[in-house]
């Protein structure tokens, strides 16, 4: 046999047809995007789409309607146009949060496209804490902030959004909001919010690595904030309850005890207690980064809501943003082996178990509501009620009350951090009974007659809305897997 620099030459070729073989075989390197400098303060996102025109016909795809099925508890935007009505899917809702814009109308969220139209469309009601709640929908917010100051805050939020050039007026989150426009990084826009939340975390913003960024951009909005008020009850400012908390530990009894130490965020009156309240709203970075599963594996938020995808030559991040369950879990099979339909499964699961803890501790906390309300009545009418029982109630009350509506609030119902939504609803239920039993100690000593079931009257809660109430049915078989919802109303009816 003749050799090829000791090599038979049967054998190179061989080895030169199968290198030809393997090489057909591979796909096609991957072009990288090359940044392109964008002007700075340009803020429309076609003049960035200009420069990368991959990413922006993703981004501009959050409008498209998600198909019926893929997510149970998170339907956003179907095909059929609905929107879905929160108070309707967990009534106890209605009753907790009359007196406040969320108890009048409460949707659940659809993509991003739609964050600055829903708010134009939302009930009055809800705007009206003025220009802040601006914030988190405008791309313009940060510019309107620095240049107006204190009256971007303070101003009505149809003045403020007046000031948003004609054309973006309906324009929600936008490139400018997660990219520095000199070389595509990531960058914090919101430092007037988030920045100095961090500051409050003593985190050094030199040493974030890019992973962090591709979590820290999405917590400019998906957080829980506070909004203090003046004498005059006019927005001063927005923040984060994050003072007293570290990286990775953003606990919920951290935030409660913020909240409820500063009477400057006593944003609203609870029409069934009487009580001035904060508010909870969709924490989910608080929730995620508290130690999940996910986080201490160094996952960010856009390695799960915008996975790197191909289109042509490039690998981009997928700037659809959306739930891995409406992406088929393309997300979660670039880590885990399992099939789809075995992830969905699970994701659902958590999920179900989630809805019905919460259920479980809104109607506790519903009941113990009542209950103020009676006690309330009763003192109105001379009778003499244990203000040390009522102080203690009052105490336990709030600290169901925010727990509950924390993971209410929060979009995963549950899935960015099981464990520790579990914790939060239990802790709920078990707060909201303490209040119960010490009411039903106040108003027994004083003579009333407490009834073994509270009726909670929540018609009267869903059905004295306004112009805003929605219709949703089937709530109860399709938010509720084991009937807690169910026996839980036909008890508390029960006279």
């Amino acid at each position: 046999m003749k050799m090829r620099q000791g090599i038979p030459l049967g054998l190179a070729a061989l080895l030169a047809a199968a290198a030809l073989v393997l090489s057909g075989c591979q796909p096609p390197k991957s072009e990288p995007v090359r940044p392109v400098k964008i002007a700075e303060g340009e803020i429309d996102p076609a003049a960035w789409g200009k420069a990368y025109p991959v990413n922006y016909d993703l981004w501009k795809k959050t409008a498209d309607p998600t198909p019926p099925g893929k997510s149970k508890y998170k339907r956003g935007y179907d095909a059929d146009k609905i929107t879905y009505d929160k108070l309707s899917e967990f009534p106890y809702m209605a009753l907790l949060f009359n007196g406040w814009g969320f108890g009048v109308e409460y949707n659940e969220p659809r993509g991003h496209a739609y964050m600055m139209k829903d708010q134009i469309d939302i009930d009055p009601s809800r705007v009206k804490a003025g220009g802040v709640c601006l914030t988190c929908k405008t791309p313009y917010a940060p510019k309107l902030e620095k240049e107006k100051g204190q009256e971007y805050y303070s101003k009505p939020w149809n003045e403020v959004h007046a000031m948003v050039p004609e054309p973006h007026r309906e324009l929600g989150v936008a490139c400018v909001d997660c990219h520095d426009p000199k070389d595509m990084s990531l960058r914090i826009s919101r430092g007037f919010s988030l920045g100095k939340a961090l500051e409050s975390l003593k985190v050094d913003p030199a040493k974030l690595t890019r992973q962090d960024m591709r979590s820290l951009v999405c917590a400019q909005c998906h957080v829980t904030y506070n909004i203090p008020k003046d004498e005059n009850m006019k927005s001063v400012g927005v923040y984060f309850p994050w003072q007293g908390s570290k990286w990775g530990n953003i606990s919920v009894e951290n935030v409660i005890r913020q909240i409820r130490s500063d009477p400057t965020v006593g944003e609203w009156k609870q029409n069934v207690t009487g009580f001035k309240l904060a508010f909870i709203r969709h924490p989910e970075f608080e929730l995620f980064s508290a130690s999940s599963v996910h986080w201490k594996a160094g996952v960010s938020c856009a390695d799960c809501h915008m996975p790197y995808t191909k289109v042509g030559a490039y690998k981009v991040s997928d700037h659809r943003v959306t739930s891995p369950l409406k992406n088929d879990l393309k997300a979660c099979m670039q880590c885990h082996t399992e099939t789809s339909d075995w992830l969905r499964e699970q994701v659902t699961t958590i999920q179900d178990r989630t809805a019905s803890l919460m259920l479980r501790s809104g109607y506790a906390t519903a009941t113990a509501a009542k209950l103020f309300e009676m006690a309330n009545a009763a003192e109105a009418a001379g009778k003499k009620i244990d203000k040390e029982l009522y102080v203690k109630a009052k105490d336990y009350y709030e600290e169901a009350f925010y727990r509950t509506s924390f993971v209410g609030a929060e979009n995963s119902v549950g899935f960015h951090n099981p464990t520790e939504a579990t914790r939060i609803l239990g802790d709920a239920t078990a707060f909201a009974g303490k209040a119960e039993g010490l009411l039903r100690q106040a108003l027994a000593k004083s003579g009333i007659d407490v009834p073994q079931v509270v009726n909670l009257e929540l018609n009267k809660y869903l059905d004295g809305r306004g112009k805003k109430k929605l219709a949703f049915q089937k709530a109860v078989e399709i938010q509720d897997p084991f009937g807690v919802q169910e026996k839980l109303l036909t008890v508390q009816h029960t006279k």
